[in-house]
């Protein structure tokens, strides 16, 4: 088998992915990068060979067949009394969710009393003039600084 260019076996060497062994690190749910890693090429090589029929198609049963374990695996946790693993199939497969409502309102659902400010209609007129000098001298004070 020739590779390309003038003299027999030249050219780049093509590269063995043994399938198989792909299959199963799929199952793992590897990436891309320890897929390369582990086959030793660049991760560019494996997103190319995925383009092939024969590639993708053990791929996508390698990781179908791993999601399937791991599902098997939660389902049997849940049966054996795992909270966190009844918990987690109830939220993914069934659609539950943790609600917390945080209502504000005042006595009996009512609003909430807002105080705006001091309530000044109960001072006499000489209270009143007291307060509006010393807020007059305050303000006053305030300026200088």
């Amino acid at each position: 088998m020739t590779h390309g260019g003038k003299r027999g076996g030249a050219g780049r060497k093509k590269i063995h992915i043994d399938l198989e062994e792909l299959e199963k690190l799929c199952r793992l749910q590897c990436t891309d990068e320890e897929l390369a890693a582990h086959f030793e090429v660049s991760v560019r090589t494996i997103e190319r060979r995925r383009k092939q029929p024969a590639v993708s198609e053990r791929m996508e049963r390698g990781f179908a067949t791993g999601r399937i374990s791991v599902r098997r695996m939660l389902f049997s946790q849940a049966a054996k009394g795992n909270t966190a693993a009844s918990i987690f199939l109830a939220k993914n497969l069934l659609g539950y969710r943790d609600v917390q409502r945080n209502e504000h309102s005042g006595p009996d659902g009512s609003p909430i009393p807002i105080n705006a400010g001091v309530d000044l209609s109960k001072l006499s007129t000489e209270e009143i003039e007291q307060l509006r000098v010393l807020a007059d001298r305050a303000q006053a004070l305030g300026e200088k600084q």
